[in-house]
């Protein structure tokens, strides 16, 4: 059973449920103490209730999903996980996979919501400093193969005394190496246009750059305050009121296009909260990171990189190593799973 004090044995390890900490419909989080002189860990288990409730195809892909972020987590080498949340133990339970995965403090949607009450802000240096380690660990999604499609504050978690973040859940990745339409995934209040809106003849026509999209999303919410877009609050309760059918509603209401992305006042809300030094290179890195066509977005984590760099009025030096350039990594082999190099770097 799934209660607190239930036991949990993986393959490393036995872990008890303290407290349950977070859900959705497809997995439940507990707090879980593992084996003794260890730190407690994140327990992540499909959600059973919803898998008695769900239809045989649905139950189907939350199990392949759960499998599918084991895979890619359990592929990472060491250095990986700098900015991409470890895998530290998995099994099944009940029928069930499960993942042990370090446990951090919050995420980034709950400590924007307790800043906000307290009256605080994020100073822009940490904004930036958070905008580019999400930059690094979407690289590293790309390097092994695939598209994240899910970036949202929910799924970026925050150490608040080092000042760093790291990605988490990665059952939504879609491999690149095959680009064809799919089927819908993701979250609608935090997609690219090509996550929401379908392919003609259907599905869902996405690549690296709609992850992008996300992260400029991200940007205009940390620099904000915690606001969300208006194109990414519109798809969201269109999804919540009308499912996938609510994509078409959108485009009627809008003459038939795709809603603009960033409205004018959107854009003079994000320039009041940065210097005027910094103004106009942010602009332009939001401006690139929400273009409605995924063509003109950044190529690459590289170019989001030097944006960033930019922005602060840094010029990496020739030659200098930045172990924050995810240009350092991109090169590096592993043994099994043939990275993918980054050309026109």
């Amino acid at each position: 059973m799934t209660t607190t004090d239930a036991i949990i044995a993986l393959e490393l390890g036995h872990y008890r449920l303290r407290e349950q900490i977070g859900g959705s419909a497809y997995g439940i989080i507990w707090r879980a103490s593992g084996p003794p002189a260890t730190r407690d860990v994140a327990i992540k288990l499909i959600n059973r209730e919803q898998m008695a409730r769900a239809l045989p195809a649905q139950r189907d892909r939350w199990i392949a999903s759960a499998n599918n972020e084991i895979g890619f987590l359990q592929s990472l080498e060491p250095w990986d996980e700098r900015h991409i949340v470890r895998l530290l133990d998995s099994g099944w339970h009940e029928g069930l996979p499960v993942l042990a995965l370090e446990l951090m403090a919050t995420d980034l949607g709950k400590h924007m919501i307790a800043l906000k009450g307290r009256g605080e802000a994020v100073p822009l240096p940490r904004i930036l400093s958070w905008i580019g380690q999400i930059n690094q660990a979407l690289a590293k999604v790309h390097q092994y193969g695939w598209r994240y499609l899910d970036l949202k504050p929910a799924n970026v978690l925050l150490d608040r005394d080092l000042g760093t973040v790291k990605l988490a859940d990665f059952g939504t990745n879609r491999q690149l190496g095959s680009l064809q339409v799919h089927s819908y995934a993701g979250t609608a209040n935090w997609q690219a246009p090509e996550q929401f809106f379908p392919a003609d003849g259907g599905g869902y026509a996405t690549g690296p750059r709609s992850d992008y999209f996300s992260l400029g999303a991200m940007f205009y919410f940390l620099v904000t305050g915690g606001l969300p877009l208006r194109f990414c609050s519109d798809c969201g309760q269109a999804y919540r009121e009308h499912h996938t059918a609510g994509a078409d509603l959108l485009r009627s209401l809008n003459g038939g296009a795709i809603p603009a992305a960033l409205h004018g006042e959107e854009e003079a809300r994000f320039a009041t909260a940065i210097p005027a030094p910094m103004r106009d290179t942010a602009l332009e890195l939001l401006r690139t990171l929400l273009h409605l066509d995924p063509a003109q977005r950044p190529r690459h984590a590289i170019q989001i990189s030097r944006m960033l760099h930019a922005i602060q009025g840094v010029k990496p030096q020739r030659g200098m190593f930045d172990p924050a350039d995810p240009v350092h990594s991109m090169n590096r082999p592993t043994a099994d799973n043939h990275w993918h190099h980054i050309q026109g770097a």
